[in-house]
C-alpha cells in the first residue's frame, strides 16, 4: 500500500483522479511536489515528462528519484514505441510510483521530432499498444493524457477514437486537455491559450463512457471552477494556477474530499518544510533549486514582495541555508494566514 493510502478515510470513495496538478516541465520537479504536498494530502501530483529513451539509458535516480511523502504519485512518461516504454515502466514500477501516464497531449518541437505527444493523437492504435504494454510490464495503473485533437482533426472524432481505443487496451483513466493542438504556426504557450477551450465535448464522451474515470485540464483556474466540473466528470487537472499560488491547494482538501487541510497556513507548510530543505542542502541540492517554487506564495500580502527579494538575493550564495528561508518567512505579514486558518477550521 503506498504511503498515505490508510488514511483516506472517507476520501476513499472519490476517484483517484478527483483533482491532480499537472505534469509541467520544469516546474512539477520533486521540490515542487514535496511543498505541494504540504498543502494538500489528498491533490494527486505528477512528475514533469521523462522520456522512455532518457530512463533507459540516463540517470535514473536523477530523472525518477522522489520523496516518499509525495505519494500518490505519477510519474509521465514520453514515447511511441510500446517495448521501450514497457521498459520504462517496468523501472518506474521498481521506483514505486501510484501510476503511469503517457503524454500524447504536449506539441513542442522536442516531441514532434521523437514523434510522440500530441503527435499520437494521429494514432490510436499505436497508443493502445503502448498503453496495454505498460500495463503488461509494470501492473499499475496507466493513464493517458491527450488531447481532443489536432490540426485539421474533427475533435470528436479524433477523441471518441483515442478513447475507444485505450479502453479497450485498459487504461485507466483518460486526461482530455479540452482544446485541440496545432503542430506547426503555434508555440507549447501558444496551444495552452489560443486553440477554444471544448469542455462539452469532454461532457460529452464521460456520457457516452460513464464507466470511464474521465478528468479534464485546460483554463481551469480555481477550486470552484475544479467543483463545477466535477458535477460532471470524475476528476480536474489545474496546471499553472497551482503552481504559480500553490497556496490554492491549502482549500482543496476541505473543499473537495471533506477532510481538514495538512496545515492551518502556507506559513506553517513552508515551516513544516524546513527539514526537507535541510536534508536536501545535505545531499547537494542548491537551495535557489528549491526556493524557485516559493516566490508565487504570499502573494497580495503586504511583505510578500520582500520575501521574493529576499530568496531571490540570498537563496544563490554559496552555503545558503534554510534560515534564508526562516529570514524570507519573517517579512511577511502572516496576519491573513490566521483568518485563513479560522477558515478552513470552520
Amino acid at each position: 500500500m503506498a504511503e498515505g493510502a490508510e488514511n483516506l478515510g472517507d476520501t476513499g470513495r472519490f476517484s483517484p483522479w478527483r483533482l491532480s496538478v499537472a505534469p509541467m516541465m520544469e516546474w512539477t520537479d520533486r521540490h515542487y511536489r514535496a511543498l505541494a504536498r504540504l498543502h494538500s494530502r489528498q491533490t494527486r501530483l505528477y512528475t514533469e515528462m521523462v522520456t522512455s529513451a532518457a530512463i533507459l539509458h540516463g540517470d535514473r535516480e536523477r530523472l525518477l528519484g522522489f520523496d516518499a511523502s509525495e505519494h500518490k504519485l505519477a510519474v509521465q512518461l514520453g514515447g511511441s514505441d510500446p517495448q521501450e516504454l514497457a521498459r520504462a515502466a517496468k523501472i518506474c514500477a521498481e521506483f514505486a510510483y501510484d501510476e503511469i501516464n503517457l503524454n500524447v497531449g504536449c506539441p513542442s518541437d522536442r516531441v514532434q521530432n521523437g514523434a510522440f505527444g500530441a503527435c499520437l493523437m494521429r494514432a490510436p492504435e499505436l497508443v493502445a499498444r503502448c498503453v496495454a504494454a505498460m500495463k503488461d510490464a509494470s501492473g499499475l495503473p496507466v493513464t493517458v493524457k491527450c488531447r481532443i485533437g489536432v490540426d485539421d482533426q474533427e475533435p470528436r472524432a479524433a477523441l471518441f477514437a483515442m478513447a475507444r481505443a485505450l479502453v479497450a487496451a485498459g487504461a485507466d483513466a483518460l486526461i482530455v486537455h479540452a482544446r485541440k493542438a496545432w503542430l506547426k504556426g503555434l508555440s507549447p504557450k501558444e496551444n495552452r491559450e489560443i486553440p477554444p477551450l471544448d469542455y462539452s465535448l469532454v461532457h460529452e464522451l464521460k456520457q457516452a463512457m460513464p464507466e470511464v474515470p474521465i478528468a479534464i485540464n485546460g483554463g481551469i483556474a480555481t477550486l470552484d471552477a475544479a467543483a463545477a466540473q466535477l458535477e460532471k466528470l470524475d476528476g480536474v487537472m489545474i496546471g499553472r494556477a497551482a503552481y504559480h499560488d500553490l497556496s490554492m491547494l491549502l482549500e482543496a482538501d476541505p473543499l473537495l474530499f471533506g477532510v481538514p487541510a495538512p496545515f492551518a497556513s502556507s506559513r506553517a507548510a513552508v515551516e513544516a518544510f524546513l527539514p526537507y530543505i535541510e536534508r536536501k542542502l545535505g545531499e547537494g541540492a542548491r537551495l535557489a533549486d528549491i526556493t524557485r517554487h516559493m516566490l508565487g506564495l504570499f502573494a497580495g500580502r503586504p511583505g510578500a514582495r520582500a520575501f521574493r527579494r529576499h530568496l531571490a538575493t540570498h537563496a544563490v550564495r554559496r552555503g545558503a541555508d534554510a534560515r534564508v528561508v526562516e529570514d524570507a518567512l519573517g517579512l511577511v505579514d502572516h496576519s491573513r494566514s490566521a483568518r485563513s486558518a479560522e477558515r478552513l477550521s470552520a
